[in-house]
């Protein structure tokens, strides 16, 4: 017998081979399936209602795809979301779902198959939905934005002819709501004259002027912006007080402050918890015809010793200082952290609003600011002794002038004691209806000739 070995055929000398292949293979198998087969994981889940729209908010470690179609009688909007499970996070979503929400009656969620949640939102209304993802930003990872527009959204101008309710011209209902004044007044537009202010004494009537029988009333509209919202809460005080919050507080002291001046309505941006994108701000206040604009914010810097009042006007030629630029840019990044669809959005009407801007409209800015400004002082601490400008996004108004008020520093622990002080917010909404009247007084808005 032969000690040689006996060729072997091909098929076996490979097959060595073959099997470190296919065991390679499952290996490098077994180390990449469960990373596509793991769901992703819920960090949170957030309801937003409000009037204007109601945005839900579902926050994961990974993008997510989803599906969606709307249904009708009753109307429901029904989503799929692939690549997850049915987790308590999710479940919370039932509960999130307020009475007084207004658009969205009740949500049903439920594991549709395997990594497929389906989402049912039965609906109060017809809606137009948005559905779109959000990279990871600041402290948010990837988002899931579903934001539910009414297919028929209420027109703020007839909003803000619904408050008003006054009565017709020439009535004598119009008389009887009218205070007596002197027959030797000057006819002059009511904004022309200074109203009482909340430092005057109580019961002193306030010096307006006469109208002749069948005259117009000339009607002063506010847009009152606080600012951030709903996702984006702004800057965050060490004591975990939100600037989003009590910027609200304020100008909502403020709206009811200056409503009780003569011949003078308000409009919020946003009366709630909710993100309102700063085109959109802008957008708002010219469907009212605004005459004014303005923007209340609480400041922020990374040292808390910085602290103070200030008051901002828009610039087209850069900011007047570092800080004005570094803050410009901070609030400016307000659409990033709150989260617009940007597919939603048209170029050409962006560009008009960020275009447009005029010499007058800052130079009236200026005058407005430099009131408040005054006026902000005689309460709190001014950060700088001047109004300060900068590329502010919300306040490019081409028509209006407008400002940014910072009421003090959230990130000074002094200060965010104040801010969620209810007399120092009181201060603050006195002081900036003092300057917003002595500036109707000496600058009478008749550019645009509106009458109610």
């Amino acid at each position: 017998m032969s000690g040689k070995t006996a060729p072997q055929p091909e098929s076996v000398k490979s097959a060595p081979r073959r099997t470190v292949l296919k065991a390679g293979a499952t290996l490098l198998l077994s180390l990449i399936t469960p990373r596509f087969a793991q769901a992703a994981q819920i960090a949170a889940v957030r309801v937003w209602p409000a009037v204007d729209y109601t945005r839900v908010t579902i926050e994961t470690d990974e993008k997510l795809k989803t599906s969606h179609f709307v249904v009708k009688d009753p109307h429901r909007l029904v989503v799929e979301i692939e690549g997850v499970d049915l987790d308590a996070k999710l479940k919370s979503l039932v509960a999130q779902i307020q009475p007084n929400d207004p658009n969205i009656a009740q949500v049903r969620v439920g594991q549709n198959r395997p990594g497929v949640v389906r989402m049912v939102l039965d609906l109060k209304g017809e809606i137009q939905p948005q559905v779109f993802a959000l990279d990871p930003v600041g402290a948010y990872r990837h988002r899931l934005v579903f934001d539910l527009y009414p297919a028929h959204p209420v027109d703020p101008i007839a909003e803000l002819l619904q408050k008003d309710r006054l009565p017709a011209p020439g009535t004598a209902a119009a008389a009887a709501a009218s205070p007596a004044t002197s027959a030797s007044a000057p006819t002059t537009p009511a904004s022309t004259t200074a109203a009482r202010t909340a430092s005057e004494p109580q019961g002193k009537a306030p010096a307006e002027a006469g109208t002749a029988p069948g005259d117009f009333t000339r009607m002063i509209t506010i847009a009152l912006d606080p600012g951030h919202g709903g996702e984006d809460p702004g800057a965050v005080g060490r004591g975990g007080n939100y600037e989003k919050d009590v910027v609200l507080a304020i100008a909502r002291r403020l709206k009811a402050r200056l409503e009780q001046q003569p011949n003078v309505r308000v409009m919020l941006t946003r009366d709630g918890d909710y993100f309102v994108p700063l085109q959109t701000r802008v957008q708002k206040a010219r469907k009212v015809q605004a005459d004014l604009f303005v923007s209340v914010h609480a400041d922020a810097f990374i040292e808390p010793t910085a602290r103070g009042s200030s008051v901002f006007a828009l610039s087209e030629k850069g900011a007047s200082s570092t800080a004005a630029r570094w803050l410009a840019s901070k609030e400016n990044a307000a659409d990033l952290i709150g989260g617009i669809n940007i597919r939603d959005k048209h170029p050409q009407l962006a560009s008009v609003l960020l275009d447009l801007s005029t010499t007058a409209q800052i130079s009236d800015s200026l005058k407005l600011a430099r009131h408040v400004l005054n006026e902000i002082g005689t309460i709190n601490r001014l950060h700088k002794p001047h109004v300060e400008q900068a590329g502010f996004a919300v306040l490019k108004a081409p028509d209006i002038p407008s400002i940014l008020v910072e009421t003090a520093f959230i990130s000074n622990p002094e200060e965010e004691a104040k801010l969620t002080d209810e007399k120092y917010q009181d201060q603050m909404a006195d002081a900036l209806t003092r300057g917003i009247t002595r500036y109707l007084s000496k600058n009478p808005t008749l550019n645009r000739g509106r009458v109610t």
